[in-house]
Protein backbone atom coordinates (compact mmCIF):
# COMPACT_ATOMS: atom_id res chain seq x y z
CA UNK A 1 0.00 0.00 0.00
CA UNK A 2 1.25 3.23 -1.02
CA UNK A 3 1.91 5.95 2.01
CA UNK A 4 1.20 9.59 2.04
CA UNK A 5 2.16 11.94 5.15
CA UNK A 6 0.12 15.32 6.07
CA UNK A 7 2.53 17.82 7.51
CA UNK A 8 -0.51 20.47 9.12
CA UNK A 9 -2.47 21.84 12.32
CA UNK A 10 -4.86 20.02 13.71
CA UNK A 11 -8.99 20.95 13.24
CA UNK A 12 -10.78 19.52 16.19
CA UNK A 13 -14.05 19.23 14.33
CA UNK A 14 -12.64 17.26 11.14
CA UNK A 15 -13.44 19.57 8.13
CA UNK A 16 -10.57 21.00 7.54
CA UNK A 17 -6.54 19.83 8.73
CA UNK A 18 -4.66 17.42 9.45
CA UNK A 19 -8.35 15.28 9.78
CA UNK A 20 -9.26 16.22 6.69
CA UNK A 21 -6.24 15.13 4.89
CA UNK A 22 -6.23 11.81 6.65
CA UNK A 23 -10.00 10.93 5.32
CA UNK A 24 -8.98 12.52 1.89
CA UNK A 25 -5.81 10.19 1.54
CA UNK A 26 -7.60 7.20 3.19
CA UNK A 27 -10.72 8.19 0.52
CA UNK A 28 -7.92 8.09 -2.40
CA UNK A 29 -6.24 5.10 -1.32
CA UNK A 30 -3.50 5.26 -0.01
CA UNK A 31 -2.08 4.72 4.04
CA UNK A 32 -2.13 8.30 6.03
CA UNK A 33 -0.22 9.58 8.22
CA UNK A 34 -0.04 13.05 10.36
CA UNK A 35 3.03 15.66 11.71
CA UNK A 36 0.55 18.30 13.89
CA UNK A 37 2.41 21.86 13.89
CA UNK A 38 -0.21 22.88 15.43
CA UNK A 39 -3.94 22.35 18.08
CA UNK A 40 -6.93 24.18 16.87
CA UNK A 41 -10.05 25.39 18.57
CA UNK A 42 -12.16 25.03 15.76
CA UNK A 43 -15.74 24.67 14.08
CA UNK A 44 -16.80 25.67 10.60
CA UNK A 45 -18.23 28.62 11.54
CA UNK A 46 -14.43 29.92 12.95
CA UNK A 47 -11.44 29.43 14.42
CA UNK A 48 -10.90 30.22 18.61
CA UNK A 49 -7.91 28.88 19.76
CA UNK A 50 -4.48 27.77 18.61
CA UNK A 51 -1.55 26.76 20.21
CA UNK A 52 1.62 25.76 18.39
CA UNK A 53 3.76 22.72 19.11
CA UNK A 54 7.73 23.61 19.31
CA UNK A 55 10.17 23.07 16.43
CA UNK A 56 11.64 20.39 18.03
CA UNK A 57 8.63 18.40 18.66
CA UNK A 58 7.98 18.59 14.97
CA UNK A 59 11.18 17.50 13.99
CA UNK A 60 10.55 14.40 16.39
CA UNK A 61 7.18 13.67 14.89
CA UNK A 62 8.62 13.77 11.19
CA UNK A 63 11.64 11.94 11.89
CA UNK A 64 9.98 8.69 13.35
CA UNK A 65 7.45 8.99 10.09
CA UNK A 66 10.46 8.57 7.63
CA UNK A 67 13.14 6.29 10.08
CA UNK A 68 9.94 3.25 9.77
CA UNK A 69 7.15 4.21 7.12
CA UNK A 70 8.90 6.23 4.66
CA UNK A 71 5.92 8.58 2.90
CA UNK A 72 5.40 8.19 -1.18
CA UNK A 73 4.12 11.67 -0.98
CA UNK A 74 4.03 14.85 1.41
CA UNK A 75 1.09 17.22 1.56
CA UNK A 76 2.44 20.49 3.51
CA UNK A 77 -0.62 22.89 4.94
CA UNK A 78 -0.86 25.88 7.12
CA UNK A 79 2.66 26.64 8.79
CA UNK A 80 2.23 29.89 10.91
CA UNK A 81 5.71 30.09 11.90
CA UNK A 82 9.30 30.52 10.61
CA UNK A 83 11.22 27.92 13.25
CA UNK A 84 8.55 25.45 12.01
CA UNK A 85 8.66 25.77 8.10
CA UNK A 86 13.19 25.61 8.19
CA UNK A 87 12.33 22.69 10.48
CA UNK A 88 10.22 21.12 7.39
CA UNK A 89 12.20 22.04 4.87
CA UNK A 90 15.37 20.40 6.74
CA UNK A 91 13.67 17.76 7.69
CA UNK A 92 12.25 16.87 4.13
CA UNK A 93 15.44 17.04 2.57
CA UNK A 94 17.58 15.28 4.98
CA UNK A 95 15.41 12.00 4.64
CA UNK A 96 15.23 12.56 1.04
CA UNK A 97 11.46 13.50 0.78
CA UNK A 98 9.42 13.11 -2.68
CA UNK A 99 6.14 13.98 -4.73
CA UNK A 100 5.67 17.17 -2.03
CA UNK A 101 2.52 18.96 -2.11
CA UNK A 102 2.97 22.37 -0.59
CA UNK A 103 -0.19 24.48 -0.10
CA UNK A 104 0.61 27.74 0.59
CA UNK A 105 -2.16 28.71 3.34
CA UNK A 106 -1.36 32.45 3.50
CA UNK A 107 -4.50 34.53 3.48
CA UNK A 108 -7.71 33.65 5.32
CA UNK A 109 -10.87 33.68 2.94
CA UNK A 110 -11.70 36.62 4.88
CA UNK A 111 -8.63 38.60 2.89
CA UNK A 112 -7.09 39.00 6.55
CA UNK A 113 -3.12 37.37 6.81
CA UNK A 114 -2.33 34.23 8.70
CA UNK A 115 1.37 34.66 8.59
CA UNK A 116 3.80 37.29 9.45
CA UNK A 117 5.96 38.72 6.81
CA UNK A 118 9.30 36.61 7.87
CA UNK A 119 7.12 33.86 7.93
CA UNK A 120 5.72 34.05 4.35
CA UNK A 121 9.70 34.84 3.02
CA UNK A 122 10.80 31.21 4.55
CA UNK A 123 7.56 29.64 2.81
CA UNK A 124 8.62 31.27 0.05
CA UNK A 125 12.32 30.31 0.40
CA UNK A 126 12.36 27.30 2.14
CA UNK A 127 9.50 25.11 1.28
CA UNK A 128 8.28 26.47 -2.78
CA UNK A 129 12.15 25.40 -3.51
CA UNK A 130 11.48 21.92 -2.23
CA UNK A 131 7.74 21.31 -3.69
CA UNK A 132 6.70 19.30 -6.27
CA UNK A 133 3.73 21.28 -6.70
CA UNK A 134 1.85 24.47 -5.16
CA UNK A 135 -1.39 24.93 -4.72
CA UNK A 136 -2.40 28.61 -4.35
CA UNK A 137 -6.07 30.35 -4.24
CA UNK A 138 -5.96 33.65 -5.92
CA UNK A 139 -4.94 36.06 -3.12
CA UNK A 140 -2.07 33.77 -2.23
CA UNK A 141 -0.81 33.92 -5.89
CA UNK A 142 -1.33 37.46 -5.73
CA UNK A 143 1.55 37.67 -3.29
CA UNK A 144 3.62 35.05 -4.41
CA UNK A 145 3.35 36.84 -7.93
CA UNK A 146 3.39 40.57 -7.07
CA UNK A 147 1.14 40.92 -9.36
CA UNK A 148 -3.14 41.66 -9.17
CA UNK A 149 -5.22 38.74 -10.64
CA UNK A 150 -8.44 39.94 -11.90
CA UNK A 151 -9.05 37.48 -14.48
CA UNK A 152 -8.05 33.98 -16.52
CA UNK A 153 -5.19 36.50 -18.23
CA UNK A 154 -4.20 37.66 -14.96
CA UNK A 155 -4.09 33.77 -13.56
CA UNK A 156 -1.66 32.81 -16.58
CA UNK A 157 0.86 35.61 -15.71
CA UNK A 158 1.11 35.08 -12.36
CA UNK A 159 1.20 31.52 -12.11
CA UNK A 160 4.01 31.44 -14.73
CA UNK A 161 6.23 34.18 -12.10
CA UNK A 162 5.43 32.08 -9.06
CA UNK A 163 6.53 28.79 -11.71
CA UNK A 164 10.11 31.20 -13.25
CA UNK A 165 10.50 32.50 -9.40
CA UNK A 166 10.24 29.34 -7.61
CA UNK A 167 10.75 26.38 -9.72
CA UNK A 168 8.37 24.37 -8.68
CA UNK A 169 4.67 23.51 -10.51
CA UNK A 170 2.14 25.49 -9.71
CA UNK A 171 -1.33 24.77 -9.54
CA UNK A 172 -3.83 28.36 -9.49
CA UNK A 173 -6.86 27.78 -8.29
CA UNK A 174 -9.56 29.74 -9.72
CA UNK A 175 -12.64 30.13 -8.00
CA UNK A 176 -15.35 32.19 -8.38
CA UNK A 177 -13.86 35.41 -7.89
CA UNK A 178 -12.45 34.90 -11.71
CA UNK A 179 -14.34 31.32 -13.18
CA UNK A 180 -16.78 28.94 -11.92
CA UNK A 181 -13.75 26.36 -10.76
CA UNK A 182 -11.08 26.24 -13.62
CA UNK A 183 -7.34 25.87 -12.26
CA UNK A 184 -4.39 26.68 -13.96
CA UNK A 185 -1.29 24.55 -14.09
CA UNK A 186 1.66 25.80 -15.11
CA UNK A 187 4.98 23.44 -15.19
CA UNK A 188 7.90 22.94 -17.22
CA UNK A 189 5.38 21.06 -19.84
CA UNK A 190 3.48 24.23 -20.13
CA UNK A 191 0.08 25.28 -19.33
CA UNK A 192 -2.92 23.32 -18.54
CA UNK A 193 -6.56 24.11 -18.01
CA UNK A 194 -8.51 21.74 -15.52
CA UNK A 195 -12.13 22.68 -16.26
CA UNK A 196 -14.83 22.70 -13.06
CA UNK A 197 -18.42 23.35 -12.82
CA UNK A 198 -19.53 25.59 -9.46
CA UNK A 199 -21.02 23.54 -7.02
CA UNK A 200 -23.80 26.16 -5.43
CA UNK A 201 -22.80 24.14 -2.20
CA UNK A 202 -22.44 26.61 1.45
CA UNK A 203 -20.30 23.75 3.22
CA UNK A 204 -16.66 24.26 1.58
CA UNK A 205 -14.75 24.32 4.57
CA UNK A 206 -11.40 22.73 4.12
CA UNK A 207 -11.91 21.95 0.17
CA UNK A 208 -8.17 23.54 -0.11
CA UNK A 209 -6.87 21.11 2.19
CA UNK A 210 -8.81 18.11 0.63
CA UNK A 211 -7.83 18.99 -2.99
CA UNK A 212 -3.95 19.03 -2.14
CA UNK A 213 -4.01 16.16 0.02
CA UNK A 214 -6.13 14.21 -2.85
CA UNK A 215 -3.37 15.32 -5.14
CA UNK A 216 -0.33 13.73 -3.14
CA UNK A 217 -2.22 10.68 -2.37
CA UNK A 218 -2.48 10.07 -6.48
CA UNK A 219 1.13 11.14 -6.98
CA UNK A 220 1.96 8.29 -3.84
CA UNK A 221 0.22 6.11 -5.94
CA UNK A 222 2.22 6.34 -9.10
CA UNK A 223 0.18 9.17 -11.38
CA UNK A 224 1.80 11.99 -13.17
CA UNK A 225 1.04 15.07 -11.81
CA UNK A 226 -2.00 16.12 -14.34
CA UNK A 227 -3.62 12.73 -13.65
CA UNK A 228 -3.23 13.51 -10.00
CA UNK A 229 -4.51 16.68 -10.38
CA UNK A 230 -8.01 15.93 -12.58
CA UNK A 231 -8.60 12.63 -10.19
CA UNK A 232 -8.66 15.09 -6.96
CA UNK A 233 -10.75 18.06 -8.94
CA UNK A 234 -13.06 14.94 -9.71
CA UNK A 235 -13.23 13.46 -5.99
CA UNK A 236 -13.87 17.09 -4.40
CA UNK A 237 -16.26 17.48 -7.04
CA UNK A 238 -17.92 14.58 -6.19
CA UNK A 239 -17.94 15.49 -2.47
CA UNK A 240 -19.69 18.56 -2.96
CA UNK A 241 -21.73 17.66 -5.21
CA UNK A 242 -22.96 15.04 -2.42
CA UNK A 243 -24.99 18.01 -0.89
CA UNK A 244 -23.89 16.59 2.85
CA UNK A 245 -24.61 18.74 5.64
CA UNK A 246 -23.37 18.44 9.23
CA UNK A 247 -24.12 20.39 12.83
CA UNK A 248 -25.95 23.65 13.24
CA UNK A 249 -22.51 25.74 12.05
CA UNK A 250 -24.38 26.63 8.46
CA UNK A 251 -23.56 30.20 8.00
CA UNK A 252 -20.37 31.11 5.72
CA UNK A 253 -18.61 32.60 8.76
CA UNK A 254 -15.23 33.27 7.77
CA UNK A 255 -12.33 33.51 10.72
CA UNK A 256 -9.47 35.72 10.56
CA UNK A 257 -5.75 35.22 12.38
CA UNK A 258 -4.28 38.58 14.05
CA UNK A 259 -0.56 38.04 14.21
CA UNK A 260 -0.54 38.06 17.99
CA UNK A 261 -1.92 34.69 17.64
CA UNK A 262 -5.48 35.43 18.24
CA UNK A 263 -8.41 34.35 16.56
CA UNK A 264 -11.46 36.32 15.75
CA UNK A 265 -15.02 35.67 14.24
CA UNK A 266 -16.14 37.35 11.62
CA UNK A 267 -19.93 37.64 9.90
Amino acid sequence: MKTALSIAGSDCSGGAGIQADLKTMTMNGVYAMSAITALTAQNTTGVTGISEVSPDFLKQQIDAVFTDIFPDAVKIGMVSSTGLIKVIAERLRFHGAKNIVVDPVMVATSGSALLKNDAVEALETELLSIATVATPNIPEAEILSGMSVRNEADMIKAAHAIHEKFGCAVLLKGGHSVNDANDLLVSEKGEKWFMGKRIDNPNTHGTGCTLSSAIAANLAKGFDLETSIQRAKDYISGALAAMLDLGKGRGPMQHNFNLSGEFSKEA
